[in-house]
């Protein structure tokens, strides 16, 4: 999977980092940034992009396919 966070967008509520902490973290400037693309199963990851109230992530599967959002 493919993950990626609009850092425009990222408002730094860190939700995603909570739900799912082997992939996302907050940065310096409270931005979230992807260490891991496969560091949660698909569903932790879904859970995060939806939790996050500044909709800055994008979740697409291996070929490309949008998944989130």
């Amino acid at each position: 999977m493919i993950v990626r966070i609009l850092r425009p967008q990222c408002c730094g509520h860190g939700q995603c980092a909570e739900i799912a902490p082997d992939v996302f973290v907050l940065d310096s400037k409270r931005k979230s940034t992807v260490v891991e693309d496969n560091g949660a199963p698909l569903a932790k990851v879904l859970e995060a992009a939806e939790a996050c109230p500044c909709a800055a992530i994008e979740v697409d599967d291996d070929s490309g396919e949008s998944l989130f959002p």
